[in-house]
C-alpha cells in the first residue's frame, strides 16, 4: 500500500488479514455447478466504510501534458542508452545505425521490432533521406511514435453494459490490485457507481489491501475467506452489482505464472462463471504488465492470451528501473491497445496512454544536439 494514505487517526493500523475478511452472506459454493441457476437469492448491501482524508502526500504528482512524462521516465534505461549517442556519433553511416540498433536492444524493444526499425532507417539513409544525425533521430522518433498510436486506444466505458464487468489479469507482483485502487479513484472521480470484486483469494493481504482501496475511495468491495473460489466471488459480486445498478464492476484476481496450467485455468473458469449472469462479461480484459519485466512480458502475454482473451494492457512501474522498450515490444507483436500506463506511485499517475508523450519522454529530440 503507499504510503501517502495513512489515516488521520495515529492508532489506525493496516487491519490484519484476519480481520479484513468480513463474511458475505449467501456465497456461491466453491465448485459452482455447471448447471448453476442465473439468478440467486440477492446478497446483504456491502458495508462501505467511511472514506478518512488522505494526508498530504510525500511527493507530488507527475505534472500533466508531456512535462509529467518527461519527470517520471528521463531516467529510463531507454532515455540513458540514447543520451549521447548522437553527440558521439554525429555522422550519418552504419556506425551510427549499429548503436541505435544497440541501444534498442538494450532497451528491450525486442530483436524484431529492433532490426524493423534499424532496417526502414538503413534504406532510408542510402536513399539520402537524411540531411544530417538530427534529421535520422527525427526519423525514428516518428517510427516509434507510429509504432504506438495503433494501440494507444483509451479504454471506454459502455454505458449500455451494466454493470461494466472489467476483469484484471497479470503474473504475482505487477501491481494489479494497486491499479485496480486507482482506477476506482478514476472511474469515482468521473462520477461513476462502482463494485470491487477480491479475487486474490491466495493472499489474504491482497484482500485487505482492496478493502482498504475501497475504503478510501467509498466503494463495496465483495470478499470472501482466504483460499475462497475466485469463481464464486467474482459471481457474488456480479450478482450484486447487478441488483443496485452498479455502473463498473473491477474484479481483481490471484496473481499466477503463465507457466502454471492449473493455475491459468482458473480465470477461463471466472469468465465462464460470469457468462451465466451476463453473457458478455467481462467486458474487457485487462492485463497488468510490469514495465521491469523486459522481453518475458511477451510470453506473459501470449499465455494468458491463450486463456484468456486480452483486450487491453497496463503498463505499470514505468517511473522506476524499467527500460519502457517492452512497450514497443508488445506493440508489434500482439497490437492490444495500451489503456494506461503508470509512471508514479500516486492515482493520478496512472495516465492514459498516450504514444506522443511517452516517446518524447524516452528519446527527447534534445539527445541529438551536442
Amino acid at each position: 500500500m503507499v504510503s501517502w494514505f495513512r489515516r488521520k487517526k495515529p492508532d489506525a493500523q493496516t487491519p490484519t488479514p484476519e480481520a479484513a475478511q468480513p463474511p458475505v452472506a449467501n456465497a456461491t459454493p466453491a465448485e459452482l455447478p455447471a448447471d448453476a441457476p442465473t439468478s440467486a437469492p440477492l446478497l446483504p448491501e456491502p458495508e462501505i466504510l467511511d472514506v478518512a482524508a488522505a494526508e498530504p502526500a510525500h511527493s507530488e504528482p507527475a505534472a500533466a501534458g508531456k512535462t509529467g512524462w518527461r519527470e517520471r521516465l528521463r531516467g529510463s534505461a531507454f532515455a540513458r542508452s540514447f543520451s549521447g549517442l548522437f553527440s558521439r556519433n554525429p555522422k550519418l553511416d552504419d556506425e551510427l545505425l549499429d548503436e541505435i540498433e544497440t541501444a534498442l536492444l538494450t532497451a528491450d524493444v525486442g530483436v524484431t521490432a529492433s532490426t524493423a526499425l534499424v532496417e526502414s532507417l538503413r534504406k532510408r539513409m542510402k536513399a539520402r533521406e537524411f540531411a544530417d544525425a538530427n534529421a535520422l533521430l527525427k526519423a525514428l522518433r516518428a517510427d516509434l511514435i507510429a509504432l504506438l498510436v495503433p494501440v494507444a486506444k483509451p479504454l471506454q466505458i459502455d454505458a449500455s453494459k451494466k454493470p461494466f464487468v472489467l476483469l484484471t489479469i497479470g503474473v504475482n507482483g505487477v501491481g494489479k490490485t494497486t491499479t485496480i485502487g486507482k482506477l476506482a479513484r478514476r472511474y469515482k472521480d468521473e462520477g461513476r457507481s462502482l463494485m470491487l470484486a477480491a479475487g486474490d483469494t491466495f493472499r489474504a493481504a491482497a484482500v485487505a489491501q482492496l478493502q482498504m482501496w475501497g475504503e478510501r475511495n467509498g466503494v463495496a468491495v465483495i470478499a470472501q475467506g482466504q483460499n475462497a473460489d475466485a469463481a464464486s466471488v467474482a459471481f457474488d459480486a456480479l450478482q450484486a452489482a447487478k441488483s443496485r445498478g452498479v455502473d463498473v464492476l473491477i474484479a481483481d484476481t490471484a496473481g499466477r505464472l503463465h507457466t502454471q496450467g492449473g493455475l491459468m485455468d482458473e480465470l477461463a473458469k471466472v469468465a465462464r462463471v460470469l457468462r451465466k449472469l451476463d453473457a458478455e462479461a467481462p467486458h474487457e480484459v485487462l492485463m497488468v504488465i510490469d514495465g521491469t519485466t523486459g522481453q518475458n512480458a511477451i510470453n506473459q502475454v501470449r499465455k494468458f492470451n491463450e486463456k484468456i482473451p486480452v483486450t487491453g494492457l497496463v503498463v505499470t512501474k514505468l517511473d522506476g528501473t524499467a527500460k519502457g522498450g517492452v512497450v514497443f515490444a508488445l506493440a508489434r507483436e500482439f497490437g492490444i491497445p495500451i489503456r494506461y500506463a503508470g509512471i508514479g506511485e500516486r492515482p493520478e499517475d496512472l495516465r492514459v496512454f498516450d504514444a506522443e508523450a511517452f516517446v518524447d519522454a524516452l528519446l527527447p529530440a534534445e539527445l541529438g544536439r551536442a
